[in-house]
């Protein structure tokens, strides 16, 4: 009798993917600072009710000359002042009082990558942090946070006239072919001013040793008068091979050397985002 059901064959070894990345799963101790965050954000009205919303979350409060708290599954109570810079009973009342900023850990991680957080951020797994044992006051957060982002997302695609999916995909893909152009075009401007640079040093350098050359050539090329100049002859060597890599130059390597105002009114024309002036430029 047949049931319809179809059977998969499990994979053999050598047909399994091998798993290489593997997330870091978050402490106790950054639930405790990820729910303190949360609580100042409600601005509590004193250091009680900040202990009270804790409580709310699922923690236990320990209360003495140092509190400490414990979460569900924790074995051991953590103190606050163990949880790192800005989460002391005193930065946390500093804060309540209005005389401190918060400076949640989040927020710290972020500097680190980009100056400006993202406008939008995803929703919050609700259920997936009710499973990893938050509380109902957690919860309530999260509710108003993913309001927050939703309201965000319909103000962006508002202000943008964005009334369809495939108006969002073509908005996107547009921005990002705009994003590679500028891209491409700011690694060219700096290369060409990198090898501005390096032409306004070479035609000094020439001009320097222009006259040691000519006594080092009228020497015979004197293996005795080499060594004695041989920094300033390899600087000038140095400058006649980038000055032969110019545009125009022939089979001699004869090539129109710009002057160094030339270059310099390149180099701003490049710096400014505006082409360069065709007369002035030795390209």
């Amino acid at each position: 009798m047949q049931h319809g059901l179809s059977i998969i064959e499990p994979k053999t070894y050598r047909e399994r993917t091998k798993r290489t990345d593997y997330p870091k799963n978050p402490s106790f101790r950054d639930g405790i600072c990820e729910a303190i965050d949360a609580i100042l954000q409600q601005k509590p009205e004193d250091f009680e009710a900040f202990l009270r919303m804790l409580e709310e979350y699922g923690y236990e409060i320990k209360r003495g000359k140092h509190i400490a708290l414990k979460g569900k599954d924790q074995q051991r109570f953590v103190r606050l002042r163990s949880l790192g810079e800005g989460y002391s009973e005193e930065e946390i009342r500093a804060v309540l009082a209005g005389t401190r900023e918060p400076q949640p850990k989040r927020h710290k991680r972020e500097k680190q990558f980009s100056a400006a957080p993202p406008k939008l951020q995803l929703l919050i797994d609700i259920e997936a942090k009710r499973a990893q044992g938050k509380g109902g006051g957690y919860v309530r957060w999260a509710k108003k946070v993913n309001l927050q982002q939703m309201a965000k997302a319909v103000c962006f695609v508002k202000e943008h006239n964005i009334g369809t999916y495939d108006e969002l995909v073509e908005k996107t893909d547009a921005a990002t072919a705009r994003f590679n152009e500028l891209s491409d075009s700011i690694k060219s401007a700096e290369q060409r001013l990198a090898e501005i640079a390096a032409l306004k040093k070479h035609i000094i350098s020439y001009s320097r040793t222009k006259e040691t050359y000519a006594a080092y050539k009228k020497s015979g090329y004197s293996k005795k008068f080499l060594e004695e100049h041989r920094e300033e002859i390899t600087l000038h060597k140095a400058a006649k091979a980038a000055f032969n890599q110019l545009d125009g130059a022939g089979t001699r390597g004869k090539a129109k050397i710009p002057t160094i105002k030339q270059l310099n009114q390149e180099y701003a024309h490049v710096l400014s985002g505006k082409p360069a002036n065709k007369k002035s430029s030795p390209r």
